[in-house]
């Protein structure tokens, strides 16, 4: 076979041109092309590092509110009692015929310190509401990409409240 009797005239030439194929492939896949794509994976890990970190501090603030919100329903819980009690014991002092102007009394401080805490609880839920549908859009546009509107964000955390 002719070619078999070429191969010891141009094998030193071969293997020159698959040295120079192979050295121009290292420079520019292996020093140009792969570090620029390694860069670009770095930054996307980066990021989504970072979205996860701003997403963990949302759902803490949220717990902080929410552990903030329960504080200031305990003290209005306390203080409502308290008033009942101060209000029962003026009561056993005072005679039959003012038992009926004070219980009134009590009954109205009552009714005032449970609509306060009704208030409170309403506006800490909404507080907690917010901030959960703020936390929802914030996450779905930075790791989904999907841009969310207030509305949805809100009904879909009503929604989450209701059934969590």
């Amino acid at each position: 076979m002719p070619q078999i009797a070429q191969l010891p005239e141009i094998w030193s030439s071969q293997l020159f041109w698959l040295l120079v194929i192979f050295g121009l492939v290292y420079f520019v896949i292996g020093r140009g092309m792969v570090p620029k794509v390694m860069d670009t994976v770095g930054l996307r890990d980066k990021q989504i590092a970072d979205d996860l970190a701003a997403a963990q501090a949302a759902r803490d603030a949220a717990d902080e509110a929410e552990e903030a919100w329960r504080k200031r329903e305990n003290a209005n819980r306390e203080a409502a009692q308290a008033l009942v009690a101060e209000a029962k014991n003026k009561a056993q002092a005072a005679t039959e015929s003012k038992l009926a102007q004070v219980q009134a009394a009590i009954d109205t401080r009552l009714e005032e310190a449970e609509a306060r805490i009704d208030a409170s609880r309403a506006e800490a839920a909404a507080e907690i509401e917010t901030v959960a549908a703020e936390a929802a859009q914030d996450i779905a546009a930075r790791l989904a990409g999907i841009k969310v509107t207030k509305t949805d964000a809100r009904s879909a955390v009503k929604k989450a409240m209701v059934h969590g």
